[in-house]
């Protein structure tokens, strides 16, 4: 059966003279009218074309953090690629938020520079930012978290970061299974869930499996700085000489990487997030063990899509599983 207006009007509540404004270009509509308008011919596959006035009416927002790290510049670009790649009534806005400043980054989330149709999210846990996230859902947009979970009722694409905790431990415990000595972990702070279930995990994981040989003895906090690896490392391995494990679950590898490759003396075995230039570089010369990659290709584009998904944009399903990380050794590189 051909769609006509009033069906379009009746999907998106709204006069059958409204939607023929829109679908013609005729103006004087309001932009969330005309999102509703649009949003109601393509779930009825209304095959008139939006006018060019009305291109980029869906806006999806993407908040990320620190675009200097490698990894957030890795996840900007798989954004970038796939905004290329959608048709121009979408467009895909990314905006970088300071992380170290929660209460603006709450207000951000609640007053947005401009409409948004859906938003996806790197939310530190703080509880500002996360009663902005809850109240930015209970507006009726998709919300995505992506990364980190601290709003665990809310959709989340990412990996298992408990998971990946284990995994660190399970590998370095087993690789070390003669050599005694002690394991430590850094980590950017507790202003992150992955973060901290990621430590959850690799302690998890040590107790399950208890050792004589092995102590699992500080979790260090270097805010992600390479200066503040160094020195809070550095001074671990002065009140400890016997570390032989390192777990870096944060997002700094530079500093673990200066201070493991001039104590060579006493070789650690260091697991790491991100496959990057630079930890490909540390798994090449031996610094670095093991190399946990969460794909955030894979997350952008699941994020995208769940989003779309919504929407009512795209009727594919898309899997709430985590995504799959990725164990990277110098043999697979």
């Amino acid at each position: 059966m051909k769609v006509t207006l009033k069906d379009v009007a009746t999907q998106a509540g709204v006069g059958t003279a409204t939607v023929e404004r829109v679908l013609n270009g005729r103006g004087g509509v309001r932009p969330e009218t005309v999102e509703k308008v649009f949003l109601a011919a393509r779930r009825l596959e209304y095959r008139q074309s939006l006018p060019v006035a009305h291109r980029g009416v869906i806006r999806i927002e993407v908040i990320l953090v620190r675009p200097e790290t490698s990894f957030y510049s890795r996840l900007n670009r798989a954004f970038e690629r796939i905004a290329a790649s959608l048709d121009d009534s979408i467009v895909v806005h990314r905006t970088f938020v300071r992380e170290d400043e929660p209460a603006q980054f709450a207000h951000y989330i609640a007053n947005p520079t401009a409409r948004r149709s859906a938003l996806i999210v790197v939310a530190p846990d703080h509880a500002d930012v996360v009663t902005s996230v809850r109240e930015a859902a209970g507006l009726g947009i998709p919300v995505v978290q992506i990364m980190t979970r601290p709003a665990p009722e809310l959709p989340y694409v990412g990996i298992d970061n408990y998971a990946a905790g284990r995994t660190a431990a399970h590998y370095m415990s087993g690789m070390l299974a003669q050599r005694p000595g002690s394991f430590v972990a850094l980590c950017h702070s507790g202003a992150y869930e992955n973060h901290k279930e990621r430590i959850r995990g690799f302690s998890a994981y040590l107790s399950d499996h208890r050792s004589n040989e092995h102590r699992f003895i500080e979790v260090m906090f270097d805010l992600d700085d390479e200066h503040n690896a160094i020195e809070l490392l550095q001074a671990a391995l002065r009140r400890e000489p016997g570390i032989i494990g390192v777990y870096s679950a944060g997002g700094d590898n530079k500093g673990v990487a200066r201070v493991l490759e001039a104590n060579k003396a006493g070789r650690s075995f260091w697991v790491g997030h991100e496959l990057t230039g630079e930890t490909q570089d540390y798994l090449r010369r031996g610094i670095m063990s093991i190399v946990l990659d969460q794909a955030p290709e894979v997350q952008a584009r699941r994020s995208i899509d769940l989003a779309l998904n919504r929407l009512g944009l795209i009727e594919v399903e898309v899997s709430a599983e985590p995504v799959r990380f990725l164990t990277i050794t110098p043999e697979n590189l």
